[in-house]
């Protein structure tokens, strides 16, 4: 493969971002409506294994069509960003950027054609949510009790019965085995574009 060759597929291109933008889209509308399940105390909670599941058709065909690094780095961060704006806090601009970046590592080392890799990829991917949850977790009760007034006592009692550092782990651990199920959905739907791209 000639330099000039080697540069065009390292190099991102318009349709490339355009794509990275579509998905971002995908994947934002995906996130506010699980996200919305919170108005649930458990679901406050847990909501990250819910987009997980629900994300893994579209992430995996996002997977399918990403060939140039940083392409998963983009979308993570941006997501975060937008969810950052709309009250989700700045910690998860942190980890979307890193765990974007490490799962952005792992499609490369599959050459963009292991579904091994993108399953790994997707769960890495999928873990960046619990960012948006940290000022939960590092807040505990004092967090909950700045809902009481909009939500009510049921909700901020059930809420502080949750909120712990044991339970941060539980829902990590939740959301990577959702995001195995999300990717093997994704894969079983999509079907025809793995034959396509060449995926094994």
């Amino acid at each position: 493969m000639n330099t000039a060759v080697m540069e065009e597929n390292s190099n991102m291109t318009v349709k490339d971002l355009i794509t990275v933008g579509i998905f971002t889209v995908i994947y934002f509308v995906i996130f506010f409506i699980c996200a919305m399940t919170g108005m649930v105390p458990i679901m406050a909670i847990f909501y990250p294994a819910l987009i997980a599941i629900l994300a893994g058709i579209p992430c995996i065909l996002f997977y399918t069509k990403v060939r140039k690094f940083g392409m998963v780095t983009i979308m993570a961060t941006l997501s975060a960003v937008l969810l950052a704006l709309m009250g989700y806090g700045y910690m998860g601009i942190f980890t979307g950027l890193i765990l974007g970046f490490v799962a952005d590592l792992i499609l490369k080392s599959g050459n963009y054609k292991s579904f091994f890799k993108m399953v790994i990829g997707y769960v890495v991917f999928s873990e960046w949510v619990i960012g948006t949850q940290l000022p939960m977790f590092i807040g505990g009760n004092a967090y909950a009790e700045a809902f009481r007034e909009t939500q009510g006592d049921e909700f901020v009692d059930e809420l502080e019965k949750l909120i712990s550092w044991g339970m941060c782990g539980v829902v990590i651990v939740a959301t990577l085995v959702a995001a195995i199920i999300g990717a093997f959905i994704g894969k079983a739907v999509l079907k025809k574009h793995f034959e396509r791209a060449g995926i094994v």
